[in-house]
């Protein structure tokens, strides 16, 4: 009976383990579909620990200003809605641009099946960091996009936010159906400003957590700190790309790094 309980406990460990690790099959398949169709920006592998993840680094005229732009859950690089128009549009408003692939699970895969692998952004910012660093760029942003707000709000977190000039959430706190976020934002302990930007047609828990994350943001006391809402827009900003490019582009102007 002992041996058959141990036997069950090492098979919930192990299965535990297999549903909590990022799933770079997958990563590599999105890789292989959208590498070839990319031209603008070129395509740099970085490392993350023991593995490489794809990014695609897009350069502006004459910048030392980059932003690190990751996808919603699931998606990758180059994802059209949200992702590509930033990478791309950004560096018509001066920024350099790297564009990160974010550690993703299978396609049935939730909020809560999600936490598990949080921690394994972290190398993966920092990474993008050391990356743009070595190229040059002096001032570096942070923008999330829906599950990558969670992943890099845990990186935030741990590891605190020296060495950024700023950051950009969007889509903010978008879970599931009955499965509220683990654990709150760590707004009010930011020393950069943020701009918390979202679709007048989000998702209810974005909308619904919007006071809260003002109110947090208040007690980090930045005065270019924003709350935005673009006007019809969806949580992908799907056909808004232009719109959610403007918005984000004109506040990062406005910090005058």
């Amino acid at each position: 009976m002992k041996v058959i309980c141990l036997l069950l406990t090492l098979t919930l460990i192990q299965f535990s383990a297999h549903v909590a690790a990022t799933d770079w099959q997958r990563e590599a398949r999105m890789a292989d579909e959208i590498v070839d169709a990319i031209f603008d920006g070129e395509v740099e592998m970085l490392s993350s620990g023991d593995r490489e993840f794809m990014s695609i680094y897009t350069k502006a005229d004459s910048s030392d200003k980059a932003v690190i732009v990751m996808h919603g859950r699931g998606f990758h690089a180059d994802w059209v809605d949200t992702v590509q128009p930033l990478r791309v549009g950004l560096v018509d408003h001066g920024w350099n641009t790297l564009s990160i692939q974010m550690p993703v699970l299978d396609k049935e895969a939730k909020y809560y099946d999600y936490v598990p692998i949080f921690d394994e952004a972290i190398p993966r910012i920092e990474a993008a960091i050391s990356y743009l660093l070595s190229a040059g760029n002096q001032h570096i942003v942070l923008i999330a996009h829906s599950c990558s707000v969670h992943m890099s709000m845990n990186y935030l977190r741990k590891q605190g936010d020296k060495g950024l000039a700023a950051y950009v959430g969007i889509g903010m706190g978008a879970t599931d159906y009955k499965q509220p976020m683990k654990e709150d934002f760590p707004l009010a302990n930011l020393s950069v400003p943020v701009l918390d930007i979202y679709g007048g047609d989000d998702y209810p828990a974005v909308h619904r957590l919007a006071p809260a994350r003002w109110q947090q943001m208040q007690v980090a006391g930045h005065a270019k700190s924003k709350q935005l809402v673009i006007d019809n827009a969806n949580h992908y900003f799907t056909d808004r790309g232009d719109e959610l490019v403007e918005a984000v582009g004109t506040w990062l102007e406005s910090l005058a790094l």
